[in-house]
């Protein structure tokens, strides 16, 4: 490991980036220095504007995925190496927003319902019906059920905060069910029984499989389930604030978001029926 690689990490673990950010950081400025062959302390402004072009004109990078890169090395720049700003330009295309295909409630109950092994059930459906990203499904350990109070722990979820989140009767009974089954001690989650912990590739290849066997052709991963559990419950009265604590949103116009799949919503002032608030409100089977 390199000195200013090494540098790198210590900042970025101070700050506690997650390590998902940390690979991705890393996995930037490694790019850039060997597009050069060179160290990045080696290297100018003028040639970070190049190397941006080439990111657009050879390699065809979106403008969201050259800005990442940027944000890396002037991370490196800024706090490791501690130069002034880089000035520089993205000059790629901005790509159209589309609204993405949005799950119906009948097509998400289809897919998080199908599989008949109850370990891939439970991790479809914790991550339907607790509204969770990839990263927290894998992420969860037996100690974060509170199956007295009913609630699901998130530790450390995107942004490195705590949350809670509400677990239905019927959940909890799979729950009860998967832990007779498997006995995991610590990570909820295991590939098989000899506890190697899932890797995320194969959640979402777990999803892709489901929703082609159940016949479900819209696009999208299974980031999918979040989204459309979240917007079932705004259809169905969920108070933005509620949504935007138990989504782990630090702001609230990210949460805003979702409000396009519901145009008729008006903050909590239609009948507001708790979907968790009964183990059969979605049939989860």
């Amino acid at each position: 490991m390199t000195i200013l690689r090494e540098k790198m990490i210590d900042l970025m673990t101070v700050r506690n980036f997650s390590l998902n950010t940390q690979k991705s950081y890393l996995y930037s400025v490694s790019c850039y220095a060997k597009y050069y062959d060179r160290s990045p302390d080696q290297l100018n402004q003028e040639d970070l504007q190049r190397y941006l072009v080439y990111l657009v004109k050879d390699k065809h990078l979106s403008a969201n995925s050259c800005r990442i890169q940027l944000q890396a090395i002037r991370f490196l720049y800024l706090n490791v190496l501690k130069r002034e700003a880089c000035h520089v330009a993205i000059l790629a295309p901005k790509r159209k927003l589309r609204i993405p295909e949005l799950l119906t409630r009948e097509e998400a109950l289809r897919i998080v319902n199908a599989p008949k092994n109850i370990n891939h059930k439970m991790q479809l459906q914790i991550c339907y019906a607790c509204r969770l990203r990839r990263s927290e499904v894998l992420a969860l350990r037996v100690k974060d059920v509170d199956g007295q109070r009913e609630l699901l722990k998130i530790e450390q979820g995107k942004g490195a905060k705590d949350r809670f989140v509400p677990l239905s009767k019927g959940l909890l009974e799979l729950l009860r069910e998967y832990w007779r089954e498997f006995k995991p001690t610590d990570k909820l989650f295991y590939t098989n029984r000899f506890d190697r912990s899932p890797a995320a590739a194969t959640l979402s290849k777990l999803y892709t499989r489901t929703k082609r066997q159940v016949g479900v052709n819209k696009k999208g991963g299974i980031h999918a389930l979040r989204h459309a559990f979240a917007t079932h419950q705004l259809e169905a009265g969920l108070p933005l604030h509620l949504l935007q604590r138990w989504l782990g949103h630090a702001d609230i116009r990210t949460t805003m978001r979702y409000i396009h799949w519901v145009p008729s919503y008006h903050n909590g002032q239609s009948r507001f029926i708790n979907l968790l608030s009964e183990g059969n409100d979605y049939e989860l089977s």
